[in-house]
């Protein structure tokens, strides 16, 4: 084992930023599930440092903070190395400024420290967002250019790879280039959007469709970050499918993957995969009561993609479905094991899937009965050649 002013010693030899960085590495790992022997001794004393210092290690200082405000609303915590459609991951944010300002761009990145640096102390708030943005232009065409060529783009891939662990870091770089470049057609739709959507009912979809409607005419490559400022202001994330399958022609999985926002379906399903990640760390922090909220809403968002999509088994979401559910069932009866069969568990109780309740299952029968109304109005406009268009 190694001694604690072993590790304090080790700690003390590196620099702030390197030190942010390795608390965000150990923690992606821990989310990731891997064992490392001494890690949480090391993890206690660096939160300890930034909790002291009254700061968030994750977060990036003033100038960058700045340089990176337009991926704020689409920053993603703690998330492990799996697809996560429109968002970003935060701790990726440490990786991608030092290789910005160590191998991109060092020059401009030093002189636009300098300059945001006076700007901030003067309290020149506008200037300093003017001088972000105008940073933000250079990255981009930089970015832009060297990204064109394979064989650059395989080297800095591997350079990132020199500054966090993470697999993602080089998605992320690409996905904040689309974001920069895109990212006052972003702010002007997010600040279109409503603060919540609680009731994301028929009417409330037919106003974000519209909305991402003329937001695609120009970014259609970026739909899928502006869904995901929709997403963040759902009560429920499973609702995000309604704007693919109310644009749907029929429920049929099929047809609900040839509309325009069928990407929807992935990312709900990127969203259980964060949910199976806090499930299981829950567990491993004995949070049970915190397990069971979570393995609740993930049986909710299970039920409502089954149900909602039809021959959805078949399709590739309903795999991947499979394949996230079996690994959170394997997690479920870990934990359950551990307990008598004659004591039981919370998370073992099937009042955790509501849909087998006699309320879930009136409501079953009234989306099913909704659906036959509707199906059976479309078949008739497409008899008499009016408009087909159904969805849940």
């Amino acid at each position: 084992m190694i001694k604690p002013n072993r590790i304090q010693e080790f700690l003390q030899r590196l620099t702030p930023p390197v030190r942010s960085n390795l608390l965000n590495e150990l923690e992606r790992l821990e989310l990731c599930g891997a064992e490392i022997p001494g890690a949480e001794t090391i993890v206690e004393k660096l939160r300890a440092e930034f909790r002291a210092g009254g700061e968030k290690h994750a977060r990036a200082g003033n100038p960058q903070r700045y340089f990176f405000a337009p991926l704020e609303p689409l920053l993603v915590d703690g998330a492990p190395d799996h697809a996560n459609s429109g968002r970003v991951q935060r701790g990726s944010l440490v990786a991608l400024w030092e290789w910005i300002s160590r191998d991109l761009l060092p020059t401009m990145a030093r002189d636009y420290m300098t300059e945001m640096t006076n700007l901030i102390a003067t309290d020149k708030q506008k200037e300093a967002r003017q001088a972000a943005s105008v940073f933000q232009t250079k990255v981009v065409k930089s970015l832009e250019n060297t990204l064109r060529s394979p064989e650059i783009a395989a080297q800095v891939r591997f350079k990132l790879a020199t500054y966090t662990a993470s697999r993602t870091a080089y998605d992320d770089l690409t996905k904040m280039l689309c974001i920069l470049r895109a990212r006052e057609a972003l702010a002007k739709f997010n600040k279109a959007l409503p603060e919540r959507l609680d009731k994301f009912d028929d009417a409330q979809v037919a106003k974000i469709t519209q909305l991402l409607d003329g937001f695609g005419k120009d970014n259609a490559a970026d739909i899928a970050f502006a869904l995901a400022l929709v997403a963040a202001r759902l009560r429920t994330s499973w609702h995000l499918i309604r704007l693919a399958t109310k644009s749907a022609a029929s429920k049929n999985a099929a047809d609900v993957a040839a509309t325009p926002y069928a990407i929807t379906v992935s990312m709900v399903l990127d969203r259980l995969d964060d949910k199976r990640s806090l499930l299981r760390t829950a567990l491993k922090n004995n949070r049970i009561l915190v397990a069971k909220e979570i393995l609740t809403d993930i049986y909710d968002t299970e039920y409502a993609l089954r149900v909602r999509i039809d021959q959805f088994e078949a399709s590739e979401w309903g795999q991947r479905l499979d394949t996230l559910m079996n690994a959170i069932t394997a997690l479920v009866e870990a934990e359950v094991s551990r307990f008598p069969d004659n004591v039981g568990h919370v998370l073992g109780s099937r009042s955790l899937r509501s849909h087998q309740s006699l309320a879930g299952r009136l409501t079953y029968l009234a989306w099913k009965g909704r659906d036959a109304v509707t199906g059976g109005t479309a078949s008739l406009k497409k008899l008499f050649g009016g408009p087909e268009k159904s969805g849940a």
